[in-house]
């Protein structure tokens, strides 16, 4: 029997799997889903994005796992955004590497802060 409470355990899938490995993954298909009721694009533009990831993964012969899943719906949340907002791919790219640079920069334990 698991002790952990119900507010601690992951979600799981359908087939008893949990959905998410960390919670990155939660967050894109929220920020996704919050982007869509705002109104930025459309339900069937994220589908289609993610679609389209998603081949472009296969095409690369990349693993069929979660983590590839989740990579997938990071590419096509960042094309959709600078697609269609004012924040550019190159923007974003940029403060990745900052955040990279910061979490690297900085002891184990500690926060991450950008300069």
């Amino acid at each position: 029997m698991n002790d952990q409470p119900a507010s601690l355990k992951p979600l799981a899938s359908t087939d008893g799997m949990a959905a998410f490995e960390e919670p990155w993954q939660a967050e894109i298909l929220a920020m996704a889903d919050t982007l869509v009721q705002r109104g930025l694009f459309t339900a069937n533009c994220w589908s289609d994005a993610l679609g389209l990831a998603i081949k472009e993964a296969n095409d690369r012969n990349e693993p069929d796992t979660q983590y590839t899943y989740y990579q997938c719906a990071l590419i096509a949340l960042e094309r959709l955004v600078a697609a269609h907002s004012v924040i550019k791919s190159a923007d974003m790219t940029e403060r990745r590497m900052d955040w990279e640079n910061a979490y690297l920069s900085t002891p184990h334990g500690h926060p991450v802060h950008l300069k």
